[in-house]
């Protein structure tokens, strides 16, 4: 029987989403499919039919229905944010920002792209256009963190320690128990000479993760004229737990002595 006349062959988008959302992914690649039967050229439904073949692990499925969507709408942003995010599941980074340029360009105000883009140019060793597009992202969300956090490491990369300290701080301003940005916020002070300041922050970190070697080695380092025998301590037990640094500077205490 022709399944024109099986009302069974014919989709419905809005069921197709609802199993989307639950997650039953295969039950809504079947759906969108029977949608796709009728209406060949539905970007919507293309795009996720696409997202549950990636939540799938169907790459070349996902890929071959994002770039239908490119074919019928070459404007349709999402289609080569999607492009880009399994292309940075493979680690290909240049293909990744190659895609997240065009859907850019297409939707320039889209916090998410700008965000992705940024990131995928620190990836590509691109920082001073990562810090470019990280401001964007700012303007457009200034009390998200997470644009702070990664402009610090794009300035960290560039070489502008001061920048690090500042992007830094307004993330930890946003979200003050981060290891992370606390860390580096210290190796940046530590650097800069700021060693009580680059303490308090290895001191955080260790409260928070006490077996942060990095932390722990970098502040022996800073209280090595106050507190040389503690700061050896802490060096022969970060370098024992194989942190490069504690080993590079275990001769600090012999010269202490």
């Amino acid at each position: 029987m022709s399944c024109f006349l099986l009302t069974g062959c014919f989709g419905d988008f809005k069921t197709g989403e609802q199993l989307y959302n639950s997650g039953a992914y295969e039950e809504a690649v079947e759906e969108f499919s029977k949608v796709l039967f009728v209406s060949i050229t539905d970007v919507k439904t293309l795009h996720l039919r696409a997202r549950s073949y990636e939540e799938m692990g169907k790459y070349a499925d996902a890929l071959a229905d994002y770039k239908k969507i490119i074919v019928l709408n070459p404007q349709y942003a999402y289609a080569y944010a999607g492009i880009a995010k399994i292309a940075w599941d493979r680690e290909d980074f240049k293909e990744a920002e190659k895609n997240l340029l065009f859907a850019a360009m297409i939707e320039p105000e889209d916090y998410d792209i700008l965000l992705f883009l940024s990131r995928a140019m620190i990836k590509n060793e691109r920082y001073k256009s990562a810090i470019e597009f990280l401001n964007l992202a700012i303007y457009l969300k200034p009390e998200e963190p997470s644009p702070h956090y990664y402009k610090g490491i794009a300035m960290g990369y560039a070489g502008d320690g001061l920048g690090v300290i500042v992007s830094f701080n307004k993330y930890i301003d946003l979200e003050p128990n981060n290891v992370g940005a606390l860390y580096n916020r210290g190796f940046a002070l530590m650097k800069f000479g700021y060693k009580d300041w680059a303490i308090e922050d290895f001191d955080k970190v260790l409260d928070l993760e006490p077996k942060h070697y990095g932390a722990l080695a970098r502040r022996a380092v800073c209280l090595m004229d106050k507190n040389p025998g503690q700061s050896c301590f802490d060096l022969e037990t970060a370098a024992l737990n194989g942190n490069a640094f504690a080993k590079d500077h275990q001769s600090d205490c012999t010269i202490s002595r």
